[in-house]
């Protein structure tokens, strides 16, 4: 008589900056309702939660976010005059005197993160070495952080290529893979297109009126609204997230997970990382919202 094998779980934790936190939520949520994953794998920020879950150390991970202030943010960032705006040397530091930096191969669970050849543009797997090395290369959004040099290619963020890596974790030996995607409501929700000023630029009568009306752009008394134009930053954090929205929905056709579960936190900005706590509860509500297939795995 055979004996039927249990399924291996995969995790796959997506990219998303200070949305991340929410995939702390996620695992705890999922370790309460008796489903404990077999492997993880992760992209960006996700690779950062999925390597301290595998770890062992998600506990002592949730704390330091918990307590983590808007000042603290701030002290993590080193200017860089080359390749980003910050060189990334304090966060890693810190997680290296933190958490234990482990050799992959060593981890408690098998984990793998994602990272993107800045020659190439290929997708690159790091399955070995230092734990802390391999998120370092993960995390390196582009003009933000400056790439990570290993063996001789530059590597920056795995959202260039595979946001929420479904594929790793298959190739990992998942059977069901559950995905975590953080990006799937932040499209358009960040910028406003008009902010309706006091004062008028030009009267109702005036070329500027004529162009506005013809492009349906709204007035205030009767008066042309002044246009905010959005800061470089806004438009470099939309820019990626339109990018890794249309990325993940390619990927994620050709390659479906077996669930997906969404945590909403589209009115998270990109530096928000002080709001773990809202973040969290984010994660754990979009578990229960996905209930209906996890129950199916458990099925």
């Amino acid at each position: 008589m055979t004996t039927k094998r249990k399924p291996r779980i995969g995790l796959a934790l997506g990219g998303g900056s200070a949305r991340g936190w929410a995939h702390v939520g996620v695992i705890r949520a999922l370790e309460e309702a008796g489903i404990r994953p077999d492997l993880v794998c992760g992209t960006s920020v996700g690779a950062m939660v999925g390597a301290a879950y595998a770890a062992g150390e998600l506990e002592r991970f949730e704390q330091w976010l918990l307590d983590m202030s808007l000042r603290d943010v701030f002290s993590f960032m080193d200017v860089s005059l080359n390749g980003g705006m910050l060189k990334g040397d304090r966060l890693m530091e810190f997680f290296r005197t933190t958490f234990v930096d482990h050799p992959i191969e060593g981890l408690k669970m098998p984990f793998a993160a994602v990272a993107t050849s800045l020659q190439t543009g290929a997708e690159v797997w790091l399955r070995e070495g230092s734990t802390v090395d391999a998120v370092r290369a993960s995390i390196a959004l582009p003009l933000l952080f400056t790439p990570v040099q290993r063996d001789g290619v530059f590597l920056v963020d795995g959202g260039l290529v595979n946001p929420v890596p479904v594929s790793l974790a298959r190739a990992m030996g998942a059977d069901f893979v559950i995905a975590v995607d953080l990006s799937a409501d932040i499209v358009g929700h960040r910028l406003h297109d008009v902010e309706p000023d006091a004062a008028p630029q030009q009267p109702s009568g005036g070329w500027l009126g004529w162009v506005q009306d013809r492009l349906g752009m709204p007035r205030k008394n009767g008066e042309p609204a002044q246009v905010r134009l959005p800061s470089v930053l806004e438009v470099m954090s939309s820019s990626i997230n339109i990018m890794q929205v249309r990325i993940t929905r390619s990927r994620m056709a050709g390659e479906p997970p077996d669930v997906t579960i969404s945590p909403r936190l589209a009115h998270f900005g990109l530096f928000d990382f002080h709001r773990a706590q809202e973040a969290i509860a984010a994660g754990r509500d979009s578990v229960e919202a996905s209930r209906h297939g996890l129950q199916l795995m458990e099925g």
